[in-house]
Formats: C-alpha cells, structure tokens, sequence
C-alpha cells in the first residue's frame, strides 16, 4: 500500500517557518506572569479585589471583606495575602485591624503587558 496519500512539499515554506514580527514573550517573563495570573485566578480573589476599589479610596478593612464574599476571616487573609505578595493590594495594620488598598498601577501594568504581547502586534 503507497503511503504517498498526503502530498508533502518539496520546498520549504517561508509562511509556515517566518519568525514572529513583534515582541514575544520570553520563558522568565511569561513564568512571572503566569504567577501574577494565578494570583488572580481564584473568583475570591476577584471579589475581594472588586469589593476593595468600590470603598471609598480603594481601601477596605479586613473586616469589611468577609461578609460580602461569604468566607471566614482566615480564608479572607490567605487570599488577601496572596494578593498582596502578587503586587495588587497593600496591607496596613491599624490596631487589631488590617486595612487594605488595591493598587490601580498593578492593574494597569498587568493589563497594558498582556496588551502588549497579545493585542497589540501585528496578528492581533
């Protein structure tokens, strides 16, 4: 039986082996940007973060957050941990309390790199 069914081209294919035109990512910066992702990747997490920048001055205190998403206080704190090391909220301690702030930049970065590599380039 011939196993010549599917023509292969005799030539090499400059469509099929042209390097990309824009900026791509590389493997350190699409891992760090993996991690920043999965900080994110959890519907607490979102919520949390929601709930913080609609108080005023994108500020809430931890006991303002457990209610609203229906969680424990230690729950609350893991994810607000979380969040706070991937860069998108900051803690302050006040008293017994902790206050927390989201940080539009970190936001804004996340959002204007991903752009970049994934919008913004000539395919897009």
């Amino acid at each position: 039986m011939p196993l010549d069914l599917i023509p292969v081209p005799t030539t090499a294919s400059a469509a099929c082996c042209s390097p990309a035109p824009g900026p791509t990512m590389d493997a350190t910066d699409a891992e760090r940007t993996a991690r920043t992702l999965k900080a994110l990747a959890d519907p607490a997490r979102l919520r949390l973060l929601s709930i913080i920048a609609a108080h005023d001055g994108g500020e809430a205190c931890v006991c303002d957050l457990t209610e609203p998403v229906g969680l424990t206080q230690p729950t609350v704190s893991h994810h607000l941990k979380v969040l706070a090391e991937a860069g998108f909220v900051t803690r302050e301690k006040r008293g017994v309390w902790a206050y927390y702030t989201l940080v539009p930049d970190a936001v804004r970065a996340l959002t204007a790199h991903l752009g970049a590599h994934l919008l913004d380039g000539p395919g897009a």
